[in-house]
């Protein structure tokens, strides 16, 4: 949710016209997260969020907005799009993809609660649940593929340490898949910045912009990564284990689930490893931009390694 493509006041203004929104009052660029340009708008009937889609083209973008409508219908709290004055969810803003979406009260949490954990993976299942139901397919365009380009173009970036560590990984990840697993709909990026709670209300789950068709379990697994590491990428126990609890009411674990756990767990904090060095050695330029540290994904990666009997301890317990 950096800036890279600026928007001027009087083209902000031009583009509301398409829309029932009323008038601009304010607008302001935001600097969390990476991949897209955000703006906070505000004008005199409603609080959204501007969007311009750096990566994906008109043709993708279908998929996450059809799915943000989908779910905020179905009882997963989330951000609906708003339609313009024709019925689409997607215009063109400055040469890129542009969308509306409602802006949800609330903010994200740094140091998340049990309780907040908990609420979390609620949301998370009846996400996985009501996701059964979309019609919409798209494929993890940052799954084992992705992995293996990545790791061709950073490599030479990498201290052998560091390379040798990858490989053993990509290694380790081709020889345990779990393909068998529920799949659905997941987000795919259920990190802090990417949720908004009012205490411990969640208000909304934001930025289903990697959201994909893949194993569930996976998304279980990169949530509990962000949501329940220490500041050294070990698991915080009583916070993962009321996340799993609260998820697996909603959506009751498979049988063969347990044994994928620390699997996918290692296969969560390999991606964002590997997505964080490619930011870190090829930023893109942007107004703001926020690139975050590596480091934290490679300590959840070995903690993971050294903890999988632990991890399936917990998982059981959940």
């Amino acid at each position: 949710m950096s800036v890279y493509t600026p928007v001027e006041r009087d083209e902000l203004e031009a583009f509301l016209g398409y829309y029932e929104l009323g008038d601009l009052l304010d607008y302001q660029g935001i600097s969390a997260g990476i991949e897209n340009t955000n703006y906070f708008v505000t004008t005199s009937e409603k609080r959204l969020v501007l969007t311009l889609f750096e990566n994906h083209t008109a043709a993708e973008l279908g998929y996450f907005l059809d799915l943000m409508a989908f779910l905020a219908e179905h009882d997963v709290p989330s951000a609906h799009p708003i339609a313009d004055r024709d019925g689409r969810f997607l215009r063109e803003l400055n040469g890129k993809p542009a969308a509306f979406v409602m802006r949800l009260t609330g903010a994200s949490v740094e140091r998340p609660s049990a309780a907040q954990c908990s609420a979390l993976g609620h949301a998370l299942g009846q996400l996985h649940l009501s996701g059964q139901q979309f019609g919409g397919r798209r494929d993890n365009d940052r799954g084992p593929h992705w992995w293996l380009t990545t790791r061709d173009i950073v490599a030479a970036r990498l201290s052998d340490a560091d390379r040798a560590l990858l490989d053993e990984e990509l290694a380790f990840q081709r020889a345990h898949r779990f393909d068998h697993l529920p799949r659905g709909v997941i987000h795919a990026d259920l990190f802090r910045d990417n949720a908004l709670f009012e205490d411990d209300t969640l208000t909304g789950i934001i930025d289903f912009y990697y959201a994909c068709n893949d194993v569930l379990l996976y998304d279980v697994a990169v949530t509990a990564n962000d949501w329940c590491s220490n500041p050294d990428g070990s698991l915080d126990e009583a916070k993962l284990l009321a996340l799993l609890s609260a998820y697996r009411q909603v959506r009751p674990f498979d049988g063969q689930e347990p044994e994928a756990w620390p699997v996918m767990l290692r296969a969560g904090a390999l991606r964002f490893w590997l997505s964080r060095l490619q930011d870190l050695h090829f930023p893109r330029e942007g107004e703001l931009t926020h690139t975050k540290d590596p480091e934290v994904f490679k300590a959840i990666l070995l903690q993971r390694k050294a903890q999988a009997a632990r991890l399936q301890e917990l998982f059981h317990q959940a």
